[in-house]
């Protein structure tokens, strides 16, 4: 008797009809993954193809520009970049891909930390070992001697938990010790309020207060929080915007001239670039005298920022997700007439800011029908180029896929570099014996 054991499960049969079913899917499974293989092989030939070129399309790197066009996720575009920068380093490695033989991941995993030389050791190996094992064999690589390890550079990294932010901070012992003292001061003005607080309530109350309505006692981390808010205020108090770096510059608006302050003349690029989001501070001028000063006026205000990072809160250029330090930048910039308002304003990170502002692409509006072109005047849209084939797939033998056993790594042998000597011993037995006498 038949039945079903839950979605997605098919109802009980024979053994032997189960296995012969099974195996039908393996088979296309084989053919499949071998006709994929083939095609990714192409596509690294392709992107190999596509070096010194891909820097005309505006991406911050070849991967980046695979990751945009192909769809893919930035760990897939890194393995065909890293593929395609290795492709004359193994031959075999890449000709097994393109023959169906090899998977894009096991590849990609040789391409990325793989010694010189090793093309035909691993072309054998990866027949039959999956990409764990791969990245085991590789790191029993034995690396060259390395330098000196350097001086410990202080560092600020952040892990996002699901409820939670882990922030880690590496500073030198003096370093350290300057921020232990802060910490400690701003830990103690928080006991010392506490105190007070705590003191002036019993008084008034004549006894302690309920232990569910006191406040809990100040922590390190509250420290801490203080320790941030007293520097943000200061800053906020002298840089209101927050955003950006202060640079002086002095500008000629009649005559469009601008130069640093005490510093040298800037282009035309450079001006329009540094005056996209920006303070000004107005001066008065009479025969090249100054006579006065008006108040200092932010272009760009923090109402409108958060209204442009509302609107669109990752720079504004096709295939570019990033998010953090984006500039306001003027599309019809303000020394031509341009407006500072929301149609005329669109958020790009600094890479492409530059980029635009160098004329290596051109963004044109207004920001509800934004347009980017490359600097060949081709328009950049988002999405991927993936479409309908019109050919057959690639006639490649199934993909056999790895043996699935356990690596016995006591009898493995990893890759050796050759030395100087061997080489040198190398070279010498392939020359004429002419040459000797």
């Amino acid at each position: 008797m038949s039945s079903m054991t839950g979605p997605g499960l098919v109802a009980e049969q024979p053994g032997e009809l189960r296995t012969d079913r099974l195996m039908g899917l393996y088979d296309e499974l084989s053919e499949l993954a071998g006709q994929r293989n083939a095609i990714d092989g192409r596509i690294v030939e392709i992107a190999a193809r596509m070096d010194g070129l891909w820097g005309h399309t505006g991406c911050r790197s070849l991967a980046g520009l695979l990751a945009w066009r192909l769809g893919a996720s930035a760990e897939h575009a890194k393995s065909i970049a890293a593929i395609a920068e290795r492709i004359e380093e193994f031959p075999r490695c890449v000709g097994a891909l393109r023959e169906g033989q090899l998977s894009l991941d096991q590849v990609g995993v040789i391409a990325a930390r793989a010694g010189e030389g090793s093309d035909e050791h691993y072309r054998a190996f990866a027949t039959h070992a999956s990409v764990s094992q791969l990245k085991k064999a590789i790191k029993l690589e034995p690396r060259p001697d390395r330098a000196p390890k350097p001086e410990p550079q202080a560092s600020v990294s952040k892990s996002v938990g699901e409820d939670t932010v882990t922030w880690r901070i590496t500073l030198p012992a003096i370093e350290s010790a300057k921020f232990e003292a802060g910490l400690q001061s701003h830990h103690e003005a928080l006991i010392g309020e506490w105190k007070r607080d705590h003191d002036a309530d019993e008084s008034d109350t004549g006894h302690n207060r309920d232990e569910l309505r006191r406040p809990p006692f100040p922590t390190l981390p509250n420290a801490f929080m203080r320790l941030v808010e007293a520097g943000w205020d200061v800053e906020a108090a002298a840089r209101p915007q927050g955003h950006r770096t202060t640079v002086v510059m002095h500008v000629d608006a009649k005559e469009k001239l601008a130069n640093l302050h005490l510093g040298p003349a800037l282009s035309a690029a450079d001006r329009r670039y540094l005056t996209c989001d920006a303070t000004c501070e107005v001066w008065f001028e009479r025969d090249g005298q100054v006579i006065g000063s008006g108040r200092t006026t932010r272009t760009i205000s923090r109402r409108l920022r958060r209204a442009l990072e509302h609107r669109h809160p990752t720079c504004a250029v096709p295939g570019c997700g990033a998010t953090r330090g984006l500039h306001a930048h003027h599309i019809r910039h303000w020394e031509d007439g341009g407006e500072t308002e929301l149609e005329n304003l669109v958020l790009l990170c600094p890479y492409h800011h530059r980029m635009h502002h160098k004329g290596e692409i051109t963004v044109l509006g207004p920001a509800s029908r934004l347009k980017v072109l490359d600097c060949d005047g081709q328009l950049l849209q988002d999405g991927s180029l993936a479409r309908r084939p019109h050919g057959p797939p690639p006639r490649v033998r199934p993909y056999p896929g790895t043996s699935g056993e356990r690596c016995d790594w006591w009898w493995y042998t990893a890759y050796e570099p050759p030395s100087q000597d061997k080489m040198r011993d190398a070279i010498v037995t392939v020359q004429p014996k002419d040459e000797y006498l």
